[in-house]
């Protein structure tokens, strides 16, 4: 898909919450720049044709849309938009596109990291040294175990190729089953997770959320899954449902789980999750490395170069689905 703009210079209002934008010099090279806070959101977007939303998850968009008469392109630093998509701008001819695959790779490796902490069991290690204890365990081998990766988008791809570089046998699950590929043996639908979720030692979340995949880990898939599997999610915190995974924890229907996103969040003080052994919680965290903010400046910069130039922008998303499909 192809966006015309009308000017030689499109005029980009960018939505920033503190920080500014980077490679500021080089979109106001191509464009007319107009930096905003919330609070000044409809008076930047009067007449403008682009929205940078460098402030990725504010609903100023929604709260000022009757101001976007003019508006052409959205374009959000995430990769995950369902909590950004509203009727109007469903319905409406403005092109929305995402940063999806700027942070795929990172991710991956977080949960990669996740797996052999796991199986190597870094935590325990971690507290008997605070303990000054010098005490010899075993630990787990990956190579030959089974992973399940829920989402077969960038980051799915990403999260496969790196288990498979380790040894791990991996499958996919996503909106319907088709043959493998060289990253997975098979892809499953996850309307099956329940029935399928008992074959594999990981269940590792990396879906967009949606309509159909929220709550997608229930007490049904959980109950499914081996006794000794353990659910990883580096996706969005309300794939799960959270009652039913503390259940699960306490029960010891799973071995454990990690999670790098959590419903509610932030999570808050005192919920019980922070306290139990066999959880990992880093704060959403995992696609962000020293270098993230300007690879995703990056991206808008290139698209910004092709929407100048009349020429097809990267990463447009279908609006009713939620995310970018993939070919």
């Amino acid at each position: 898909m192809t966006v015309s703009a009308e000017r030689k210079r499109p005029v980009v209002a960018a939505l920033y919450r503190e920080a500014l934008p980077p490679r500021l010099e080089e979109i106001e090279a191509l464009a007319e720049v107009r930096l905003t806070k919330a609070d000044g959101l409809a008076e930047a977007m009067d007449g403008a044709d682009v929205l940078y939303q460098w402030h990725s998850f504010s609903p100023a968009l929604r709260e000022n849309w009757d101001a976007a008469s003019s508006l052409k392109w959205v374009h959000v630093t995430a990769a995950g938009v369902s909590q950004l998509l509203f009727d109007e701008l469903i319905q409406s001819d403005v092109v929305y596109t995402n940063s999806r695959g700027v942070l795929s790779r990172a991710i991956a490796e977080f949960a990669l990291g996740f797996v052999l902490d796991i199986a190597k069991d870094s935590q325990g290690s971690f507290k008997l040294q605070q303990q000054q204890r010098w005490q010899h365990r075993v630990t787990r081998k990956i190579q030959g175990q089974r992973a399940l990766v829920v989402g077969t988008g960038s980051i799915g791809r990403e999260i496969a190729s790196l288990f498979r570089a380790v040894g791990l046998q991996v499958s996919g699950a996503g909106r319907s089953s088709r043959p493998g590929d060289e990253l997975f043996d098979e892809i499953h639908s996850s309307r099956d997770l329940t029935g399928i979720a008992g074959d594999f030692d990981f269940l590792v979340l990396a879906a967009p959320l949606t309509e159909q995949t929220k709550g997608l880990v229930d007490d049904e898939v959980l109950t499914a899954m081996k006794s000794t599997a353990h659910l990883i999610n580096v996706g969005r915190g309300e794939l799960v449902r959270t009652d039913a995974l503390m259940d699960a924890l306490t029960s010891g229907s799973i071995a454990g789980a990690a999670l790098d996103v959590v419903h509610p969040e932030p999570l808050p003080a005192g919920h019980p999750l922070w306290s139990m052994e066999n959880v990992i919680i880093t704060p959403h965290m995992s696609g962000d490395t020293e270098d993230y903010l300007d690879e995703l400046g990056q991206l808008f910069v290139d698209n910004l170069r092709r929407f100048s130039q009349g020429e097809p922008l990267q990463n447009i998303v279908d609006k009713t689905l939620g995310f970018v499909p993939v070919s």
